[in-house]
């Protein structure tokens, strides 16, 4: 049987169904937000260890010039040490079919006799390679599928010096290349992974007998770190550049880093939501309650319990709170097949599957209840706690007093709008500072989702417009002579060029040590430069050496601190250099230097290992043709092309994101407004039906209901935007990492389209209010009231 309560129950729920539907919009926001990113972090992190496990991805990295495969036996028997793994890499140039420049790809020796013990490969279509006098190859799916390479395709590739026919007969998946990039941006068009037979890769190389290439396994509980150390002295000898474990890993790092953003967004912006959503509960529970008073104080009378009438309010916040969270959690199924099917387009796993995860979505449910709950009983307990005579009274009227303004503005007496407005807010102060606070939120939500286009602007500007200013990028598989420019020069089409010297390098202070990069550039740099993204273009040290600043601060160097650098690659050795300038770049820990004076601190002769080029672009096609026949030339890295396919990707994945969280934060804000107009409409509906009767317009009596949410939302904006800046400032400073130094850059236009979203979401709720002022039924108002 119903009982009376339950009745009462949903006849107010029916008659509150618009504040309950927004409400529930505004839970379903964040229980959609942290259930569907929390559920494809879990998903994206079971098929990552998953297929870890199952490809028996190494543990430790490490690439060397060139070592004889007699140390297999000494490296296995480091201690810790279970499985190893020598291979053969080199990136070279592969001309394919209807495209005029070279691609460039990593071409690495497979022995398909028997199963790789570390990094196996998982076959997706066709075989792998077989010997015999054809050049077979297996490559990476993402870059096949993205260049139409079908098995039984052939290309062209020249290898060593040696332009050969390559034929594909398979694609492959690989845990080295989950997300394959030789610097880090995603670029599937032009670069990929092919891998052929090990013997010929020998051949074609002249590495018989040798590696540059080698995995480790570790024993269970063996920390990998420990093995760098031991690792590094076997292998120093050879021209070892660099050894790292799986975490730093360039493909598991990137997927790393790309997790921990996840989680982060899936924490935080969801929060907001849930918190905006318990504080509107609140504000109508409140206002149910107060409007109820006479109604709960007679069911006390009746012999109803305090804990029963509570449960009542209770049950009535749990229902709303629940309708919010059934709707959030059919919505986060639907975000976070959206996300996967983004992330897997990047990362390449052997099976990728979402699925929501039963406790996160049994969190969201706790969460979401608990503070209904909580929101429900701050609510009632003032009222609940009345004795049954008291509560039967109706609540003192409020005391109003002379206001600030008012006292402010002396004689200048403010017109009675303007009082009545005024006076409102000064007598609930905590209910408009939370309203104010909650529509700001929603102004800070938009931005949150839409900076990331102006960051990415930023990004674009300061790589391809201010660091790189030359069209395309040549790098050397070999150290070459500075005379290269001048070659360079007198390729068809280039009408300029400058080199430059890049190597590994271990950069020691005071007891730490940290693996980087030191690059040497000419003087007075036009094409190729070292930018500081606050003060622009840098002229790198020649009495020194310049770091930048996320190297600066891991070590924690200053200007005029003295530094160990070990060169690794050419002439090795041990040298003692001085800081003299720390600079903000975006990527990497890097350190810099004048391009002769970093070959006198090396003592190894004038070499460059890269160089840019600036082309006509008329014989942009002519310059493409002949470097494709250069047999130094392993890499070219056009700027156009890699720009385009930059942003490609991030235009998709940004716009996505973008998009949700504008939905998101104008659902938001129109929960906000509406229910701060609907509830103030339900204050003050005995005195506009007395300003009516007494000849006020409609129109004039709708001013003076709308004035105070106008009022609220002109606070409310310009802080939205100080909140946005400060939300943006900590997302990227929780999403940092180790090689990137991004800044949140947010433009006016940003701001403005954030601003005008909330104002019509605002304006929307407004003018929905403004309809039920029309449709006001004095009578039944004013006898309400007597």
């Amino acid at each position: 049987m119903v009982s009376v309560l339950q009745v009462k129950l949903w006849r107010d729920l029916r008659r509150m169904r618009a504040q309950v539907l927004t409400i529930s919009l505004v839970v379903a926001c964040g229980v959609a937000g942290f259930v569907g990113e929390f559920s494809t972090h879990e998903s994206l992190l079971a098929s990552r260890d998953s297929y870890y496990r199952e490809s028996r991805f190494a543990d430790v990295f490490a690439s060397v010039r060139r070592a004889p495969v007699a140390l297999h036996e000494r490296i296995a028997a480091l201690p810790g040490v279970a499985q190893v793994k020598l291979e053969t890499a080199f990136d070279i140039q592969l001309s394919l079919p209807d495209v005029r420049q070279p691609v460039t790809v990593r071409f690495i020796g497979l022995d398909a006799s028997r199963p790789a013990a570390l990094n196996r490969l998982t076959l997706r279509t066709g075989r792998l390679p077989g010997e015999g006098p054809r050049l077979e190859a297996v490559v990476n799916e993402r870059f096949a599928q993205v260049r139409g390479l079908l098995p039984g395709t052939r290309v062209q590739a020249l290898l060593n010096g040696r332009l050969q026919t390559v034929e594909v007969v398979g694609t492959v998946l690989a845990p080295e290349f989950v997300f394959a990039t030789r610097g880090g941006a995603p670029d599937d068009q032009w670069f990929g992974v092919m891998w052929i037979d090990a013997e010929q890769m020998a051949t074609a190389f002249d590495m018989q007998g040798a590696f540059n290439r080698v995995a480790l396994g570790l024993d269970a509980g063996v920390d990998p770190a420990v093995v760098l150390e031991p690792l590094d002295a076997l292998l120093q000898p050879y021209g070892a550049t660099d050894a790292v474990t799986r975490k730093r890993q360039l493909s598991s790092a990137i997927v790393d880093n790309e997790l921990r953003q996840l989680k982060v967004l899936g924490t935080i912006l969801p929060a907001i939501f849930l918190a905006v959503a318990m504080f509107i509960l609140n504000v109508v529970m409140s206002r149910q309650v107060t409007t109820q008073r006479q109604q709960i104080a007679t069911l006390k009378a009746l012999g109803y319990a305090d804990r029963t009438i509570a449960w009542h309010y209770t049950q009535m916040a749990l229902v709303i709170a629940g309708i919010g969270v059934l709707i959030g959690l059919a919505l986060s199924a639907w975000l976070g097949r959206e996300l996967l099917g983004l992330y897997s387009e990047v990362f390449r796993f052997a099976a990728l599957r979402y699925r929501t995860v039963p406790w996160v979505a049994a969190l969201s449910v706790a969460l979401v209840a608990a503070a209904a709950a909580a929101g429900a009983f701050a609510a009632i307990r003032s009222v609940v706690s009345l004795p049954p005579a008291q509560a039967m009274q109706p609540p003192a009227p409020a005391a109003y007093r002379r206001t600030l303004l008012e006292r402010l503005a002396g004689a200048r007496r403010p017109g009675p709008a303007v009082l009545m407005v005024v006076r409102n807010i000064e007598r609930r102060p905590l209910r408009a500072a939370f309203t104010v606070i909650g529509i700001a939120a929603a102004v800070a939500l938009q931005i949150s989702g839409a900076y990331w286009n102006d960051t990415i602007d930023f990004i674009i500007d300061m790589q391809y417009r201010q660091v790189q200013r030359g069209d395309t990028v040549v790098e050397f598989n070999q150290p070459v002579p500075l005379s290269v420019v001048e070659a360079l020069r007198r390729l068809p089409g280039v009408t300029d060029a400058q080199a430059w010297r890049s190597e590994p390098v271990r950069v020691r202070y005071r007891g730490r040590s940290v693996d980087t990069l030191l690059t040497g550039h000419v003087e007075q740099a036009r094409l190729m430069r070292v930018v500081d993204q606050r003060s622009g273009a840098v002229e790198p040290a020649r009495d020194g050496v310049t770091v930048n600043a996320l190297l600066a601060r891991e070590l924690g160097l200053r200007p005029g601190d003295l530094i160990e650098i070990d060169l690794r690659l050419w002439h090795r050795r041990t040298v003692t250099v001085r800081v003299t300038e720390v600079v903000g770049t975006l990527f990497g820990r890097q350190l810099f230097m004048e391009l002769d004076a970093m070959n006198r601190l090396a003592g190894d002769g004038q070499g460059v290992n890269a160089a840019v080029v600036s082309l006509d672009p008329a014989l942009a096609e002519a310059f493409y043709a002949a470097v494709k026949a250069v047999p130094r030339i392993a890499a070219v890295s056009d700027k156009a092309g890699s720009l385009r396919s930059f942003q490609e990707t991030t235009a998709r994945n940004l716009g996505f994101f973008t998009a949700v969280l504008t939905v998101f934060a104008v659902a938001m804000a129109c929960g906000i407004t509406y229910n701060a107009a609907r509830i103030a409409l339900s204050e003050r509906a005995w005195e506009l039906a007395s300003l009516r009767v007494l000849g006020m317009t409609r129109a004039e009596v709708s001013v003076l209901l709308l004035a105070e949410l106008a009022a609220e939302l002109l606070v409310a904006l310009p802080l939205g935007c100080a909140f946005g800046w400060g939300l943006a400032t900590v997302l990227m400073r929780l999403m940092q990492s180790e090689n990137i130094d991004f800044p949140a850059v947010i433009e006016p236009s940003t701001y403005g389209v954030a601003v005008l979203c909330v104002l019509l979401a605002g304006a929307f709720s407004g003018l929905v209010v403004r309809s039920r002022i029309d449709r006001l039924d004095l009578v039944a108002v004013l006898k309400v009231r007597e």
